[in-house]
C-alpha cells in the first residue's frame, strides 16, 4: 500500500496545485499540509480532514479514510484478528469436511469466507470485504465495556497569539499522555498543556488544562478557541457586538501586560469551556 503522505503529494501536483492552494480549498493549515506529505506525522489525518481532502483532490469516497483506519490499526490487534479469522476459516474446513465436501458454513459469512483463505489471510481483504466488521459485531457480546475517566493529552495550547495547533492526528480519546478526573463526565473531553503566560496568574505555563465540548461557554469562562484557519488559543471569552451589531468575540486575557483581541465570531469554529486544571506544586 503507498503511504498516504507521497500520495496526497502526487495527486495534488498532478491537479496543479500548490500547497498554499490546497490549504485555502480544505481550511487544512499549510505546515500541517507539509506534515502530512512528509511522513512527519505518526498518524493519518482524521476523518474529517481526510473527507476534505477526497473531495478536493478526486479521490474516491473513502478510499483514503480506508487506508487511514488499517493503517491507525496497532500490529499486535492485527495480529489478533488474523488468528481469530485463521480459527473461524478452520472451522469452517472441518465443518464442510464432516457433511462429506458439501459446502455448508452456517456461522460464517460470504464475505468471510470469499476474504479468508487457509493457506494465506489478508487481513486487508477481510477489512474492506467488511468481514472484521460481521467478526466484531458477531463478538461483541462477549466484550465487557469498561468506563474511565481518563482524558487524552492531546497537545499545548498557546496562551499567548493564535498559533497553528495540530491534534497529531490522532484518533478521538487517543493520545501518547493521559490524566484521570473523575469529575468529568464528558466523553469527548481532552486535555491541553499550557505555552505561554498570557493567562497568568490563574494557569501558569506546563500546567494541564481540562476542556469540556459538552458544555456551553458563556461570557468570562476561560476557553480552548478554534479559529477557521486551524490556529488556536486559550483565553477568557465575552459574546458581543460591535458598532454594526455584527456578533464578535472578545478574547480576554489574564495577564494584564496582553492586550484583548476582537474577532468576528464567524471565525471561530470551536469554543471549549476549561474545567479543570493539574498543576504542578514546584515553583
Amino acid at each position: 500500500m503507498e503511504p498516504l503522505g507521497p500520495k496526497l503529494r502526487r495527486q495534488r501536483r498532478r491537479l496543479g496545485l500548490t500547497l498554499d492552494e490546497l490549504a485555502g480549498r480544505t481550511g487544512i493549515s499549510k505546515p500541517y499540509l507539509s506534515l502530512i506529505e512528509t511522513g512527519r506525522v505518526p498518524n493519518p489525518p482524521s476523518d474529517e480532514k481526510l473527507r476534505r481532502l477526497e473531495q478536493t483532490l478526486g479521490f474516491t469516497a473513502g478510499e483514503l479514510l480506508t487506508q487511514a483506519h488499517l493503517q491507525r490499526t496497532p500490529r499486535d490487534v492485527r495480529a489478533m484478528l488474523t488468528r481469530l479469522i485463521a480459527n473461524r476459516d478452520e472451522e469452517t474446513k472441518r465443518r464442510k469436511d464432516e457433511v462429506n465436501g458439501v459446502a455448508v458454513a452456517h456461522s460464517v459469512s460470504p464475505s468471510l469466507s470469499l476474504s479468508v483463505s487457509s493457506s494465506a489471510i489478508n487481513l486487508d481483504d477481510a477489512y474492506l470485504s467488511g468481514a472484521l466488521q460481521e467478526l466484531v459485531d458477531k463478538n461483541s457480546g462477549n466484550i465487557e465495556t469498561v468506563r474511565s475517566n481518563a482524558v487524552p493529552v492531546i497537545n499545548k495550547v498557546s496562551a499567548g497569539y493564535p498559533k497553528d495547533f495540530t491534534d497529531l492526528a490522532y484518533p478521538p480519546q487517543v493520545a501518547d499522555d493521559y490524566v484521570g478526573c473523575p469529575d468529568v463526565q464528558d466523553k469527548d473531553a481532552f486535555a491541553a498543556r499550557v505555552h505561554g503566560d498570557s493567562m497568568t496568574p490563574k494557569y501558569r505555563p506546563g500546567d494541564i488544562v481540562i476542556f469540556s465540548p459538552a458544555l456551553s461557554p458563556k461570557s468570562g469562562d476561560d476557553c480552548f478557541v478554534r479559529f477557521e484557519d486551524g490556529q488556536t488559543t486559550f483565553k477568557r471569552v465575552f459574546f458581543e457586538n460591535d458598532e454594526t451589531e455584527t456578533p464578535v468575540i472578545r478574547l480576554q486575557p489574564r495577564n494584564e501586560k496582553y492586550r484583548a483581541q476582537v474577532t468576528p465570531a464567524e471565525r471561530v469554529t470551536g469554543l471549549y469551556k476549561a474545567v479543570y486544571k493539574y498543576q504542578s506544586v514546584e515553583d
